[in-house]
C-alpha cells in the first residue's frame, strides 16, 4: 500500500497516515540456513516415513546419520514446519457425565436389509501436513458407504452435511449407529 514515487506523499508521510513503523517497510527476513533448511528436508522425510517420531527421536534419527543437533533446536523447526507426532492421545472418547447413555440396539438383532441399520464414524487421515478428519456413513448390510465427507476442523458442520446427504439420496434408516 505504500508507493515509494508517490508525487504528493512523501514515505514518511504514509507511514504516517497509515500508523504503521517505517522500519516494517525496510525490513527483510534473513530466512533459515542452508543447513537448517537440509536438517527441514531430512525431518520431513523421516516424518513423512514415521509420523509418530516426536522431537526425541527425531533428534536421534539425525544424529545417527551425523548431524550434531540437541532436541531444542529439532522442536523448533518441527514446529516451524507444522509437524507434530500423530500417535493416540488418552481418553479422547469419555463421555460428558451429563449426556445420557442409550441403550445397544444392536445386540441379537438379525440385520437382514438394507437402511435398517447405519453406521457413522470418525477418523483423521495423516498428511504429509497434518491431518484430515473423515466422517463416513455406511449401511451394515450393504457394506456399503452412503455419505462421507472430510474436514480440516473437528466441527459438526461436515458430519451433518453427510448424515443429511445420505438421508436425501437413500432415505432414513430404522437405527442409525454411532459410539457417541
Amino acid at each position: 500500500m505504500i508507493t515509494p514515487k508517490h508525487r504528493r506523499l512523501s514515505i514518511t508521510r504514509q507511514f504516517a497516515l497509515m500508523r504503521v513503523s517505517r522500519s516494517s517497510f525496510y525490513y527483510h527476513g534473513k530466512g533459515e540456513s542452508p543447513l537448517n533448511l537440509k536438517l527441514m528436508r531430512l525431518i520431513d522425510e523421516q516424518w513423512l516415513k514415521a509420523p509418530f517420531f516426536g522431537s526425541r527421536r527425531m533428534t536421534s534419527h539425525l544424529r545417527r546419520k551425523g548431524y550434531g543437533i540437541n532436541r531444542k533446536k529439532v522442536r523448533r523447526l518441527m514446529r516451524k514446519m507444522g509437524l507434530e507426532a500423530v500417535y493416540p492421545r488418552p481418553k479422547t472418547t469419555r463421555p460428558h457425565p451429563k449426556h445420557p447413555v442409550y441403550p445397544y440396539l444392536l445386540r441379537g438383532l438379525a440385520i437382514d436389509r438394507p437402511n435398517q441399520v447405519w453406521a457413522a464414524d470418525i477418523t483423521f487421515l495423516p498428511m504429509p501436513r497434518g491431518f484430515m478428519h473423515l466422517v463416513a456413513v455406511m449401511d451394515w448390510h450393504t457394506r456399503k458407504i452412503l455419505s462421507w465427507r472430510l474436514s480440516n476442523t473437528l466441527e459438526t458442520d461436515f458430519c451433518l452435511a453427510a448424515v443429511e446427504d445420505a438421508v436425501r439420496d437413500y432415505g432414513i434408516p430404522d437405527i442409525f449407529n454411532t459410539d457417541q
